[in-house]
């Protein structure tokens, strides 16, 4: 205000002095103009003294700089003195806490506090026909084996995790999930982990607890071609030179078996409701995974997992089982292809479930195709065969083949026609093959084959002919048709 003052008075003695003719004559000034002529005034006076202070800043920085260049000759010169002429060293400043250093990956996003997370699909599924979902006997997955479009069960999966930042930087999670694929709500997630916990490995994760565990999953199919469910503990994304490792020891959930007791205590009159229990039961994995390596444009996975027994299983009871796979993947802006090659000594998909002199191999091609941002293409071929030596009227092949295209007609609605067809050749008693077709119209959360939530009205039908299980159980009718009508949502976060 003080500027704004001066500045004033001077230009009204200018006026009242100045010799000129024009400032003798009288001048009209309104509020407007004098309103920006004093603003004008203070933006002039505000920009000179930041340059002033944007000056002596530099000047500081300059003498400062100029001060650490001239000290160092003598630091050094300090250092070659013997320790008795050397001056003592100035005291140092302590810091507020020793125990907070800085995160080990300062870029690492954390994501504080609770999170719900889910999968879930409920609707109805009307039967109109000899099955409620087609499905070949002998399927190396059951009824999704000919695809699960309009053509799967109900049920969900939901979990609570809570995430904590540690002093250290070390990010904390914590979660629970109960899940509800039956009669029943089972606990399936009881675990903790921790990542940034080690300076050369800040993206390790170290867990322990109840967990999923190594179940890789197709799409179209539905099929976990490994499946090792748990608790245990173990680390994931352990990096050497770029590739990553993950290995872990888990031990199958014991399972409660109910039955009917006579005890007059027990008002429900059975030991329990077939739930998981809360320890192991006796079936146990070494599992290991080897990820992100690159040959030339395919991403390779490696997987290896062993299977045994502890005392709890019976003395003949126990054996051992292992497996190997290998996962070729490629992906360009168009299309995702991959290859899975896995076999299995003594087990199939799982190490858990071990059956002395059966061999499995399973190998599968799947894949995505877009053609423009509206239509898309998801297609799967698959082989299963199971080889039991010493049982060979299980000994089977299965084929499959599954194609899925989608059209979107804007960000909301879809239609999607999925054809299935599968095979089942036995060694023994003839084959089990069988079709289907469905027609699914959607309303979804936005344009896409994997976004969620999303409301299906479908119509399913097929044809199973079980010529093997009509020989082998003397059944007279071999063909079941099928045509099913269904509404369901589906969501997941």
């Amino acid at each position: 205000m003080k500027i704004v003052k001066k500045l004033l008075l001077t230009m009204a003695v200018t006026a009242t002095l100045s010799p000129f003719p024009l400032f003798a004559q009288d001048i009209t000034i309104s509020q407007d103009q004098l309103d920006k002529i004093v603003a004008r005034a203070v933006d002039k006076a505000l920009a000179k003294r930041q340059a002033k202070l944007d000056a002596a800043a530099l000047k500081k920085s300059e003498a400062s700089a100029a001060q650490q260049t001239s000290q160092a000759p003598l630091a050094q010169q300090a250092s070659q003195m013997p320790l008795a002429q050397q001056a003592p060293p100035a005291p140092q400043a302590t810091p507020i806490s020793t125990t907070t250093p800085a995160p080990r990956s300062p870029d690492m996003v954390t994501p504080y506090g609770l999170k719900f997370s889910a999968y879930a699909r409920y609707g109805a599924n009307f039967q109109g026909g000899d099955q409620k979902y087609v499905g070949v006997d002998g399927s190396y997955n059951g009824t999704s084996g000919i695809g699960r479009l309009g053509n799967e069960g109900y049920g969900g999966e939901y979990q609570l995790t809570q995430f904590f930042k540690a002093e250290n930087g070390a990010i904390w999670d914590v979660g629970v999930m109960i899940d509800h694929w039956s009669d029943e709500v089972n606990l399936k997630k009881a675990y903790a982990g921790v990542t940034n916990l080690f300076e050369s490995q800040p993206k390790a994760y170290l867990w322990a607890g109840r967990d999923f565990h190594q179940r890789p999953q197709q799409d179209i199919n539905d099929y976990m071609w490994m499946a090792h469910d748990g608790q245990g503990a173990g680390i994931k994304n352990f990096d050497i030179k770029g590739i990553k490792f993950d290995l872990a020891g888990v031990g199958a959930v014991e399972n409660c078996e109910p039955q009917v007791v006579n005890d007059g205590d027990n008002p429900s009159r059975i030991t329990c409701t077939g739930g998981a229990g809360t320890g192991e039961k006796g079936n146990y994995a070494l599992t290991s995974k080897i990820h992100d390596i690159k040959l030339g444009p395919l991403d390779v996975d490696i997987y290896a997992n062993y299977g045994f027994d502890s005392k709890a299983i019976d003395s003949e009871e126990r054996t051992k089982a292992w497996q190997g796979a290998v996962v070729l993947s490629h992906t360009t802006d168009h299309t995702m292809n991959k290859l899975i090659t896995r076999y299995s000594d003594h087990s199939d998909n799982s190490v858990y479930r071990k059956t002395d002199s059966l061999r499995t191999l399973y190998t599968s091609f799947e894949g995505l195709y877009t053609f423009n941002p509206k239509t898309t293409v998801k297609y799967l071929l698959a082989f299963h065969d199971y080889d039991n030596s010493e049982q060979t009227q299980d000994n089977r092949k299965n084929y499959a083949a599954i194609v899925r295209p989608m059209y979107f007609w804007n960000d909301v609605h879809s239609t999607w026609l999925e054809a299935g067809y599968q095979r089942v050749n036995y060694e023994e008693g003839g084959d089990n093959k069988g079709w289907k077709l469905t027609l699914s119209q959607n309303i979804s959360f936005a344009m896409g084959p994997e976004f969620r939530p999303m409301l299906r009205f479908y119509v399913t039908g097929g044809e199973v002919d079980n010529q093997h299980t009509a020989r082998t159980t003397d059944s007279e009718d071999t063909k079941l048709d099928s045509f099913n009508v269904g509404a369901m949502w589906e969501a997941w976060f």
